[in-house]
């Protein structure tokens, strides 16, 4: 009996100092990431270019997309968030939100003083629809500046950009090849289809015109132009990184493919710009891969699409003979009038209906007679402040895919505002909400670049001249730095 018990204490005590002598590894499972201010913007943009445009909210009486509820709601929490700093949001200076309040300011000016004379039922009707619509998409633009706050999350919406604009030229390129449009057949509840009046198979010249989930060829020609320049980067990304590139590769050719199938100069102007961009601060070698497959590309498109390059160059070369160029400028005469009753503020924003007066395919002009000369100044600062923020980024970062994707961000800002002179852009909600998603983008890459760069740069001051302090009078001892 005392022998058995003297061989269990034996083993009891040799598994002991086995244990001590297992050595426990650290626990490397990457934590979950919550749910924070990228993931609502995901869920807008999910919101605004999955769900078909045409889809809006049937038990309230305007139209009213899902993705602009989802926009207004944002807004809220961003007024909310600033009250408070708990919450990891964005706060001090930012150009671009400086000048989305700007463009804030002058669409609530216009508002008021349109809405303080007298104007038809009709127009007044849109002008408060409109308001709703255009304070919404800014306030989305300013919540993206400030809620976006690292890196990572920045990655994250943007390969959300990049899968849901590949989403939206595979939906476009069924229409264009087999004339069947998928998102016709998407039914949700609670949502109702609104009629845009637009066919979705209208023809220009041999070719259906697609829209993919949009409203219509030109916003889904526009959409996936600015995501070329996305497409390419996160190629080039994966082969550096050594990782599968195919599915970026497929979002590449979906997104370029979809712009030259839209069939729109918009399209094609958009394109060609975000590429001059991004192949102009891509390194020596990559510019030339980059033109090699563009070209490639371009080559492979008309031989699979017989006929698209001769009715892509086309749509150039007759622009002067073109009736819908000649109807654009035709209008010139009449819209000088309109700009000479309300220069400063406008008519008010939304009420120029092109029902009752006359379509214009130029926002800055539209802007012009519904916002006046401030308005028209404040789009273009946003534009142009939003350009300046990713070439600042490119210019205080180190971080290549930082400075990747401010390339990026750029050509999509100079693909809209090009945009803004070829068709009404803030009539179309897609493409709105689109071009400010990638305005508010630029505004978090510029702050997310500058608190990258603020440790690099603030260099600690010399013991030689810093102050001696006084010591706590109440413990006699010399206070601590932290103090």
């Amino acid at each position: 009996m005392g022998e058995r018990s003297t061989t269990d204490r034996d083993r009891a005590g040799k598994k002991a100092r086995s244990a001590k002598d297992i050595v426990l590894e650290p626990d490397v499972t990457k934590p979950r990431q919550r749910a924070d201010g990228a993931t609502l913007v995901i869920v807008y943009l999910l919101a605004l270019l999955i769900i078909p445009a045409r889809l809006v909210l049937s038990f309230v009486p305007m139209t009213l997309p899902p993705a602009l509820v989802i926009a207004l709601l944002l807004g809220v929490v961003w007024l909310a968030t600033q009250m408070v700093d708990t919450l990891n949001m964005g706060k001090g200076r930012n150009a671009v939100r400086t000048a989305l309040a700007l463009i804030l300011a002058s669409q609530l000016a216009t508002y008021g003083v349109a809405t303080r004379r007298f104007l038809p039922m009709d127009e007044l009707t849109v002008a408060d629809s409109s308001i709703i619509r255009i304070v919404a998409t800014i306030s989305l633009a300013i919540f993206i500046t400030d809620a976006i706050r690292t890196r990572e999350r920045l990655d994250k919406v943007m390969k959300v950009v990049l899968g849901s604009a590949a989403v939206i030229a595979f939906v476009g390129l069924v229409q264009f090849g087999a004339g069947i449009d998928l998102a016709s057949y998407v039914s949700i509840p609670g949502l109702r289809a609104q009629e845009n009046g637009y066919a979705v198979m209208e023809s220009r010249s041999i070719f259906r015109r697609p829209t993919g989930t949009t409203n219509h060829p030109i916003e889904y020609g526009l959409i996936c132009a600015m995501a070329v320049p996305l497409g390419a980067h996160y190629v080039f990304k994966a082969k550096d990184e050594g990782t599968p590139y195919i599915r970026w590769l497929i979002c590449l050719a979906l997104a370029g493919l979809g712009a030259m199938t839209a069939l729109s100069r918009t399209a094609i102007l958009g394109m060609v710009t975000a590429a001059v961009v991004m192949i102009v601060t891509l390194p020596k070698k990559r510019r030339i891969t980059a033109l090699l497959v563009g070209g490639g590309f371009f080559l492979g498109a008309s031989l699979v699409v017989p006929g698209l390059f001769g009715t892509l160059r086309g749509m150039f070369s007759n622009i002067s003979d073109d009736p819908s160029v000649k109807a654009r400028t035709a209008d010139y005469e009449q819209a000088s009038e309109q700009i000479d009753l309300n220069p400063w503020l406008g008519r008010g924003f939304g009420t120029f209906l092109p029902t009752k007066y006359t379509i214009l395919d130029n926002q800055f002009l539209l802007t012009l007679i519904e916002n006046g000369y401030l308005g028209m100044f404040a789009l273009i600062l946003m534009f142009l402040t939003a350009a300046y923020a990713a070439i600042r980024v490119r210019m205080i970062s180190t971080d290549e895919h930082l400075r990747g994707l401010a390339s990026c961000l750029l050509g999509g800002v100079l693909a809209g505002g090009i945009a803004a002179v070829t068709f009404d852009l803030l009539g179309f909600g897609v493409a709105t909400g689109t071009v400010f998603v990638m305005v508010g983008l630029t505004g978090a890459t510029l702050r997310i670049a500058r608190e990258e760069a603020g440790p690099a740069r603030k260099r600690p001051t010399p013991q030689l001249f810093r102050k001696a302090r006084k010591p706590d009078q109440r413990t006699d001892k010399p206070l601590s730095p932290s103090t």
